[in-house]
């Protein structure tokens, strides 16, 4: 082999083990701010004066359509107008509680709105969650504080119209003078609606309640989508990119520059709203969906349940479980097998909101004196169960708190379990039938579990709150 060949070879060979070194390194940093975006509890209570933040400008983009007053957020302008103390609320997933994607910024917009007002925020999300959850958790985290302006993002998953509803409806019935703004983030496959001109499918729904209820709305997509068709942005990537607006590392949760450019389409928004007459709200509507979830809530495990000897109250405020305080000020835990609580409740589900990690076991629910055979209700197999026949072999006895986002980290989770209406008692029982981890965890995930077996043996559970469509009680 001559010498330029043999260059010519050994060149492409490093090329394309810098390619696939380069591949590795993005796919790992994507695993790693996955996990991050996947991890547990945020402070509740943040500060919306922080100067360490940046400050949006509105900028020069304009869209008719990125936002949509109706009846506008009358109470909270007249009330910032006043120069009262004012609390904003922000709920909805992980681009909502994680700190750079939006929420500090827009807060931090608002609060130069209104130099002179006294201003808190309120973080209310929970990575990883939708509609569903939300809808449970409204009062707990964030109605009991007080808000005068909420705003609900839920569009890149778990944007569910009856849970959406029945956040609405919850806020409407609990607090009349808290205004509402519905803002609809996006991920990848959004984007190709918005340059077309249309709204995403399932972004639809959420605009039917927004008109039901006279909410504004904002779309945060559109202009980071006309800056990636014109060549300026990129949607994803491991690395800065010169001349370039890097969006995200993992193609959904905004870094800086994609969350100042999400906070600056709600900063032209509100600029909007305070503009337009905003027009006071009427009488709450009839429901638009006959099952939406206004009935569901949140309750301290002890509250409600009964916990037998097996069971021990755990507080939160020391590692691992101290990320998960804001959430839950104690976790009930059990790690032997056969442990159990009980409580009665009259509805139409019941579930968990607990910690997910690597000694995380099983559960058994005996419903109404029955052990219930479980089965998922949808395609992803995921958070609705539903009772089967015991003859049925797609059922499973065990509801499985361990999957693999539990690769040797806590984090929050959460399962509901579909019932007949009426009245119900619920007994829950740790399983002694061990997950298959390895399987669940996958090839790439083996590592801390080849390391550290004895961590992933055990079969333990943390309730940290239990979840009802009705009412606590016989």
């Amino acid at each position: 082999m001559n010498y330029k060949r043999f260059c010519t070879i050994f060149s492409g060979c490093l090329m394309l083990l810098v390619s696939a070194y380069s591949q590795s390194r993005e796919e790992a940093e994507e695993r790693r701010l996955i996990a991050a975006s996947q991890a547990g509890a945020s402070p509740l209570y943040f500060n919306p004066g922080d100067t360490t933040v940046p400050l949006v400008s509105t900028g020069d983009y304009h869209n008719s359509n990125e936002c949509t007053v109706r009846g506008g957020l009358p109470h909270f302008f007249r009330k910032a107008a006043a120069g009262q103390p004012l609390t904003i609320g922000f709920i909805g997933g992980s681009i909502t509680q994680g700190n750079q994607c939006y929420r500090r910024q827009t807060a931090r917009y608002i609060q130069s709105m209104f130099p002179d007002a006294a201003m808190k925020g309120i973080n209310a999300g929970v990575s990883g969650t939708g509609t569903d959850l939300g809808a449970c958790r409204l009062y707990d985290q964030l109605m009991q504080y007080h808000p005068d302006l909420v705003f609900v993002e839920f569009a890149v998953n778990g944007a569910w119209p009856d849970g959406m509803e029945g956040i609405i409806r919850q806020i409407r019935k609990t607090s009349p003078q808290t205004d509402i703004c519905l803002i609809y983030t996006v991920n990848i496959g959004h984007t190709n609606a918005y340059a077309a001109g249309q709204i995403p499918e399932h972004i639809k729904g959420l605009e039917r309640l927004a008109v039901h209820y006279a909410l504004p709305s904002i779309h945060l997509g559109m202009e980071p989508t006309m800056l990636e068709r014109e060549g300026k942005l990129i949607w994803k990537s491991a690395t800065d990119v010169p001349g370039k607006i890097v969006y995200s590392r993992d193609g959904l949760h905004p870094i800086w520059a994609g969350g100042n450019l999400y906070a600056a389409a709600i900063a032209r928004g509100m600029r909007k709203i305070q503009a337009a007459n905003s027009v006071e709200p009427s009488a709450l509507p009839a429901p638009l969906l006959v099952d939406n979830w206004e009935d569901a809530g949140m309750y301290d495990p002890l509250q409600i349940a009964t916990f037998d000897n097996g069971f021990k109250k755990t507080a939160t405020d020391q590692l691992p479980l101290k990320q998960f305080h804001s959430w839950f000020p104690y976790v009930m835990m059990a790690e032997q097998p056969g442990a159990t609580f009980t409580f009665h409740f009259t509805g139409t589900m019941f579930g968990i909101f607990d910690i997910g990690c690597p000694e995380t076991g099983q559960l058994e629910a005996i419903v109404d004196g029955k052990r219930m055979k479980l089965t998922a209700r949808n395609a992803k197999g995921a958070r609705f169960l539903s009772e089967a026949e015991e003859t049925d072999s797609s059922g499973s006895f065990t509801i499985n708190r361990f999957n693999n986002f539990c690769n040797n980290r806590y984090r929050g989770q959460y399962e509901m379990i579909i019932l007949p209406p009426g009245k119900h008692t619920v007994t829950l029982r740790l399983s002694s039938e061990k997950a298959d981890k390895r399987t669940i965890l996958g090839p790439e995930q083996l590592e801390d579990i080849t390391s550290h077996p004895e961590k992933y043996d055990r079969t333990v559970v943390y309730i940290g709150k239990i979840l009802l469509r009705g009412k606590p009680g016989k």
